[in-house]
């Protein structure tokens, strides 16, 4: 092997022209393959962690997926059954045994738990009128499943707690509402009740829908306002292994029977177009990887049209078809090897430069540049992609070479 070795380096180096061209060919496509997959995994990582990893990873409702089987399926499960405009039944909405259901729940290793209680209400300040979503919660377990706190631009959420009927808003709602720290403001829920609450800390996520109309107070003081006594219609978990929701939410569900939902669930358009976005990148970047594959094709097809003497000579001196072909293919992969460490250079040179770049404009989130990812299993695919379609360009002519008959070969020569 280590004289195939060196025969293939010697092949390699008396054509250094166009070994070089085939090699910077390999070399910008892994560098703009990794580049281009650093600005999509950066994106999408900041998505996730700003759009999907606020929210816990799992939310158990108090609702069913499916409505429940009637008296006529029940007493004919295997016959053709049709029923039509069944009304629901009326019920009171709320999980119910919650208290058992959380017990349960905490007992899962890696699982924190909160209960919560959502609702609409009516804000109102002076003669101006918003109606926004206010979810009770208990802060010191709602801290271990939501990232709420670390977005408060003014408070804490023990101060819930400090002041009579607290309530927590988005700085944007404060804004619409003209309304400040320490401003109290009239809730109105549909139930008719009223209540008096002031503003007891400010949050900014960066996500108009959430700053907009959401509203935070005490578990109990949102029973009050909604006009439900010790009730909860959201059970909320987050894991210390996200990959974990998806399996977990399907078990609890089986389990309990209301309907429960993971994060994956919840965002499941969104990881759809992520996939396709990935498909996108890797089919552009792969086809540049290509377009470099066929220089390293041409130039070992061209050492092998020049080296037929020299293919002659080495079956003569007892190199089987077996050794020829891989005197070829080590030639392809050695183009690939060095195009793919040259490329992870290049490429990580030129997410140094785009992390240099500086937008004019801020967005919501507060970056002005690109968001880049600075993970090594991106030079790993690219490399591999790379080597991988220089062996595989080297196939072809390598084959050929290993064909070719020395007898024709000397006869031809001579």
């Amino acid at each position: 092997m280590r004289l195939i070795l060196d025969l293939a380096r010697g092949m390699l180096s008396r054509r250094r022209r166009q070994t070089l061209v085939s090699v910077l060919g390999v070399a910008l496509g892994v560098a703009f393959f990794i580049a281009i997959a650093s600005l999509m995994r950066g994106f999408q990582t900041y998505f996730i962690q700003q759009v999907i990893d606020v929210q816990p990873h799992i939310v158990l409702k108090d609702e069913t997926r499916n409505p429940l089987p009637q008296a006529a399926e029940l007493a004919i499960p295997e016959g053709a059954v049709a029923i039509n405009n069944v009304k629901p039944r009326e019920r009171v909405r709320g999980i119910r045994s919650a208290g058992e259901k959380i017990a349960m729940l905490e007992a899962i290793p890696g699982a924190a738990v909160a209960p919560i209680l959502t609702g609409a209400a009516l804000l109102r300040f002076g003669s101006r009128d918003v109606t926004i979503t206010v979810t009770g919660i208990e802060p010191d377990r709602y801290r271990r499943v939501a990232n709420l706190e670390k977005d408060m631009l003014q408070g804490r959420l023990e101060d819930l707690r400090a002041a009579a009927n607290g309530l927590i808003i988005g700085a944007a709602l404060a804004q619409r509402l003209g309304v400040q720290l320490g401003d109290t403001v009239v809730a109105v829920s549909p139930r008719g009740v009223s209540l008096q609450m002031k503003v007891v800390g400010l949050f900014h996520t960066g996500l108009v829908s959430l700053d907009l109309s959401a509203g935070y107070t005490l578990l109990k003081v949102n029973q009050i306002l909604q006009d439900r006594p010790n009730v909860v219609n959201q059970i909320l978990l987050r894991l210390n292994d996200v990959t974990r929701a998806e399996p977990l939410a399907r078990e609890i569900e089986a389990r309990f029977g209301d309907r429960t939902e993971s994060w994956e669930e919840q965002n499941r358009n969104i990881l759809t177009v992520f996939v396709i976005q990935n498909a996108i990148m890797y089919s552009v970047t792969g086809a540049i990887l290509l377009v470099a594959a066929f220089g390293i094709y041409n130039i070992i097809s061209t050492v092998v049209f020049e080296k037929t003497r020299d293919i002659a000579i080495l079956k003569s001196l007892g190199f089987t078809e077996g050794d020829v072909q891989r005197l070829f293919l080590v030639q392809g992969i050695i183009a690939g090897l060095l195009g793919a460490i040259l490329g992870c250079l290049l490429g990580q040179v030129m997410i140094e430069a785009l992390a240099q770049v500086r937008f004019r404009t801020e967005t919501p989130a507060g970056n002005d540049r690109f968001l880049l990812a600075r993970d090594w299993r991106i030079f790993a695919v690219a490399s591999f992609f790379a080597v991988a379609s220089a062996a595989l360009a080297a196939v072809i002519p390598a084959r050929r070479a290993a064909r070719l008959d020395p007898v024709q070969i000397v006869r031809g020569a001579a």
